[in-house]
């Protein structure tokens, strides 16, 4: 795990600089982007999430430039992250939402293997007692998603906090032991599907035939992610605490600083020269008999 940090685009930071660098100069790039906390920052008010200016202009000029493709990867179902990126059916941006259980693609429909009518009455069973065990708690919501539901305690004080989380883990305990529990910023979620961020960075790149992949993002649900990342990638987290991330930049605007960066030198670099192709020699010509004659088959 790796606790470094670069200022994106100060030169006088050799490592990240020549990490983007590297970047840059791959055939096929995959820019992998959560966006709660690394494009957009936190609100009270989940829906109200939108990107900073700075993070949207970046994010669409890597997204513009040849052999490149930008993805954001969220725990959001797909619905609400389209929602919150501000997304149309025209961007060019991949999608990839419930951690990797929900992709879209620009010019392809909606992708991703739906519960069956038991799972999903179970889901909403569980849900709509999730709802009760909280109803009295200040500050304290459960959010539906498309596999489970999330408990949010950002508005709740700390006692609050802690006491609806615990009624919930016990819940889920009881009667779903098998889903899986994710925790992030005054966020608990529950999912009875076990894919994570790693599995929409592995999707996504054998999707793009990525020669290498930066992912970026904020919370600990990122650092499935991160810990994917091979030794030609960049893992960045945005914030500060133990990280498999290789660099980490302190805050939003940094991050797009970093972007805009890449997007600069992955606009400018010289594709690497392959050489002149050689000629194409002909392929002999096979005799075919038949009787008593040759053919060469190209004769016939």
């Amino acid at each position: 795990m790796s606790d470094s940090s670069a200022a994106a685009g100060d030169s006088t930071d050799p490592v990240g600089e020549a990490a983007v660098q590297r970047l840059a100069d791959t055939e096929r790039l995959l820019v992998a982007l959560d966006v709660d906390g690394t494009l957009a920052p936190l609100s009270d008010e989940p829906m109200s999430v939108r990107m900073l200016p700075a993070a949207r202009a970046a994010v669409l000029a890597l997204a513009a430039l040849p052999g490149t493709t930008v993805a954001l990867v969220s725990g959001r179902t797909l619905h609400d992250l389209r929602t919150i990126a501000e997304h149309t059916d025209d961007s060019p941006l991949l999608l990839a939402g419930s951690h990797g259980a929900e992709y879209w693609s620009p010019g392809e429909r909606e992708r991703g293997t739906g519960d069956d009518a038991a799972a999903s009455a179970r889901r909403d069973a569980l849900r709509r007692r999730a709802e009760t065990l909280v109803e009295s708690m200040p500050g304290a919501w459960i959010e539906p998603k498309t596999f489970g539901f999330a408990v949010h305690t950002r508005l709740a004080d700390a006692d609050t906090a802690a006491a609806a989380n615990a009624a919930v883990d016990a819940l889920i305990a009881a009667e779903a032991p098998q889903w899986r529990r994710r925790t992030g910023h005054d966020i608990v979620e529950y999912a009875s599907r076990t894919e994570g961020k790693d599995t929409a960075v592995r999707v996504l790149r054998e999707r793009t035939a990525a020669t290498a992949v930066l992912f970026a993002g904020d919370d600990v649900t990122d650092e499935d992610a991160l810990a994917s990342l091979g030794p030609g990638d960049l893992g960045v987290l945005v914030g500060d605490r133990p990280t498999h991330a290789t660099l980490t930049v302190p805050d939003i605007p940094a991050m797009a600083a970093l972007l805009r960066r890449l997007a600069e030198l992955r606009a400018g670099r010289t594709p690497v020269s392959r050489g002149p192709r050689p000629p194409r020699r002909p392929a002999p010509r096979r005799a075919v008999r038949h009787g008593s004659r040759s053919h060469p088959s190209g004769s016939r």
